[in-house]
């Protein structure tokens, strides 16, 4: 096990313990279901994952702006997670940024991890799925409302998932 994935880990258990635990908002909303982490070794990441997901979910990569199919999905449904199959957006958050990856503004509830990220010089926060530790992209304040954020996402570490209809 490397040391991001036993971070990774560590990190889950205390997502999951927190989740399994929180209580019922004012609104009555049920408390988040517990993420049962996934671990893989780098081997099975490599077997499941094409070498640009690899790239991104595992290495911390960032696609070429502009190259994703998903920048252009109108659809509704939902975009899940690559590397695990974990619901993290829902199309109605989806809005074009005009920075050549999917935006969006909102998250499905409990689904991201976040640390803070200095690799360009400045800091800035990144997400990273909760349930396999893949990194996604970077959350911006720049958003539009409700809630003016911006998760600037890579494509490829998004998979659409359309409505039944």
């Amino acid at each position: 096990m490397t040391r991001r994935q036993w971070l990774g880990f560590l990190s889950s258990l205390g997502f999951a313990s927190a989740a399994a635990h929180a209580a019922p908002t004012a609104a009555g909303t049920p408390a988040l279901p517990r993420l049962e982490p996934l671990l893989l070794t780098d081997a099975q990441w490599r077997q499941r994952l094409t070498p640009a997901q690899y790239r991104v979910l595992r290495e911390e990569g960032t696609e070429r702006a502009g190259s994703s199919s998903l920048n252009a999905e109108k659809r509704k449904g939902s975009f899940h997670c690559a590397g695990c199959d974990l619901p993290l957006f829902s199309s109605n958050t989806k809005y074009e940024s005009g920075t050549g990856w999917p935006s969006f503004f909102d998250t499905l509830p409990g689904v991201f991890k976040t640390k803070r990220d200095f690799v360009i010089g400045y800091p800035r926060t990144e997400y990273s799925c909760a349930r396999c530790g893949g990194h996604h992209g970077h959350v911006f304040n720049d958003g539009p409302k409700p809630t003016g954020l911006r998760y600037c996402n890579n494509g490829v570490a998004l998979k659409f998932v359309p409505e039944a209809a």
